[in-house]
């Protein structure tokens, strides 16, 4: 599709409802727990298939669509929050906004009254900021502060992968960090990432903030996170994005698991 074509397609799937969300798992390093789902924003095109957000996204921040987007997914994953809850699933839920949103001054009181109107705790929601939009955000302190005022989470994502890294949590109100998968995929077998994430980790702990490890794709890195300190991880082989209604089965499948990925049965001799 031409860009023009991808703008009207894009702006009639926000008014027919053509959206939807899935939820990745981000599980506690400690105990396997689910921690945080991180909500991933879909789109089936009728014609095309699925549109990566890669290409969408995007285009709505050019033409003034972001703001309706970021509006329809805070109410669709506070809401989901409040039906998981209901049916005592108990997590924390994570939303991606973009640095667009937050140039609107009465954007933290918004996300506040959502929060209010269907009864969802403040310090239930974390806000993820990519690096490469934080470049900004130096500009809107006084906007994240009263994100962090409210009890709203502010998490810093794919962190390690921009030079203003540290500039950015010196500055920001940030409350975790999410290391990029760059850094994880050669974990197991370098020592050079092992020395980099476990300064990533050190460095999130010593300022008061938490860790998640992006991109977890076999046990091994999933064990060497563990013994380096990291809080929380996310990646294919804890589970790839889930539709809302496969969560809680997904959450005692996977508590079925967690021995084994941490504490490898040993192969009998001689089979």
């Amino acid at each position: 599709m031409t860009d023009e074509a991808l703008l009207e397609a894009f702006g009639d799937a926000l008014d027919q409802n053509q959206l939807r969300m899935a939820y990745q798992p981000q599980i506690g390093l400690a105990d396997g727990s689910l921690r945080r789902v991180e909500a991933l924003v879909r789109w089936e095109h009728p014609q095309h298939g699925a549109i990566s957000p890669a290409t969408f996204v995007p285009i709505a921040e050019k033409h003034g669509l972001i703001g309706k987007l970021t509006d329809w997914g805070l109410m669709a994953v506070l809401k989901q929050w409040s039906i998981w809850r209901s049916e005592g699933l108990d997590t924390d839920i994570a939303f991606n906004i973009s640095a667009l949103s937050l140039e609107e001054l009465d954007f933290p009181d918004r996300v506040e009254t959502m929060c209010r109107g269907l009864n969802v705790p403040t310090d239930r929601l974390v806000i993820e900021l990519t690096e490469g939009a934080t470049q900004p955000l130096i500009k809107l302190m006084d906007t994240l502060t009263r994100f962090r005022i409210k009890g709203i989470g502010l998490a810093l994502d794919d962190f390690g992968t921009g030079y203003s890294s540290l500039l950015q949590l010196r500055h920001l109100p940030f409350t975790a960090v999410k290391i990029d998968r760059a850094f994880v995929s050669d974990l197991e077998s370098s020592s050079d990432c092992q020395l980099i994430v476990r300064s990533m980790i050190d460095l999130a702990h010593g300022l008061g903030l938490t860790a998640t490890a992006e991109g977890v794709e076999n046990a091994d890195q999933l064990r060497a996170l563990r013994v380096l300190g990291c809080d929380m991880a996310q990646g294919y082989l804890i589970s790839h994005a889930l539709e809302p209604a496969t969560i809680s089965d997904w959450e005692r499948e996977f508590r079925g698991r967690w021995r084994d990925l941490i504490c490898p049965q040993a192969t009998p001799a001689g089979s």
